[in-house]
């Protein structure tokens, strides 16, 4: 039996669930673990993240193509309907999903690793790369990521919602090449895709579309914003207002001035290190 985990990426979901699915394999680096994406483009990049086994497979059905039954699998998507996801419950001889939702449940058949929920069988954590707990010196004042997907090129429609600040940009890998080279020309400072973790390290406040980007702020000991995209779940809400993260909606620009002026009396919670205790769980779940 092999053991594959399945990440949902592309030009309109982005890499969050990909960057969480790097710091779950690197705490579980010791383990036969393929990565299937329905990317292939950053399939063919996961090995510069330390992946050595990744596969693009275009659609979530095309996991039988790679998989066969009585295989294992992880899974972290929203693709599946509930008829799909019963059909994998026993398709795989262990099956693991990743959760966001807060009015989740789990189901017979099925490992759940989730924020919000406790039980037997599921495993409560937030999960961030333990590299991030690794506070240095911050050294940027303010650093804009919208995300690693702009397909609609928002960002350059509500580029008056962040240019007063001249903020550091972070790029993201599905920009598109004429669009990247035109926000460069917007910003005097920016990152490119693959300084994301210097850009965590180094930025105090990083105002961002993404939810992985916000938490991997929160442990690197910065004070991250969250702009709530209209194209995007409002699954971590909950989450984020209990870690006193505060989260901007309708690009508020008079919000936005309250948040950056009172930032410093903010009580950010601190998150902890979960890597380890997830990757027991699923060595316990799935018998590795």
């Amino acid at each position: 039996m092999r053991t594959f985990y399945y990440v949902h990426t592309g030009h309109r979901i982005g890499l969050d669930k990909f960057r969480r699915a790097v710091a779950i394999l690197n705490a579980l680096k010791d383990e036969n673990i393929t990565l299937l994406t329905s990317d292939y483009r950053i399939a063919q990049t996961a090995r510069d993240f330390g992946i050595e086994k990744s596969v693009g497979i275009d659609v979530v059905r095309n996991i039988p193509q790679i998989a066969h039954n009585g295989d294992k699998l992880i899974f972290d998507s929203e693709e599946a309907n509930p008829i799909m996801l019963e059909d994998m419950r026993g398709y795989f001889s262990k099956f693991v999903r990743i959760s966001d939702k807060p009015d989740d449940n789990k189901f017979e058949n099925e490992f759940l690793i989730s924020p919000y929920l406790e039980g037997e069988g599921i495993c409560k954590a937030v999960v961030v790369d333990d590299k991030y707990f690794t506070c240095k010196e911050k050294t940027v004042a303010i650093s804009y990521f919208f995300g690693d997907d702009d397909y609609e090129k928002d960002l350059e429609k509500h580029l008056d919602f962040i240019e007063d600040l001249h903020p550091h940009l972070q790029l993201g890998f599905y920009y598109f090449l004429d669009y990247e080279e035109m926000l460069k020309t917007k910003f005097v400072n920016y990152f490119e895709f693959e300084e994301y973790d210097t850009m965590i390290m180094k930025s105090e406040v990083l105002i961002t579309a993404s939810p992985q980007a916000v938490l991997d702020s929160l442990a690197s000991g910065g004070k991250p914003i969250y702009i709530q995209r209209e194209d995007y779940t409002q699954d971590f809400n909950v989450l984020f207002e209990s870690l006193n993260i505060p989260i901007i909606y309708n690009y508020d620009k008079n919000h936005r001035n309250v948040i950056i002026e009172t930032i410093n009396e903010r009580k950010y919670v601190k998150i902890e290190k979960n890597c380890n205790k997830i990757a027991n769980f699923l060595k316990e779940s799935l018998i590795l």
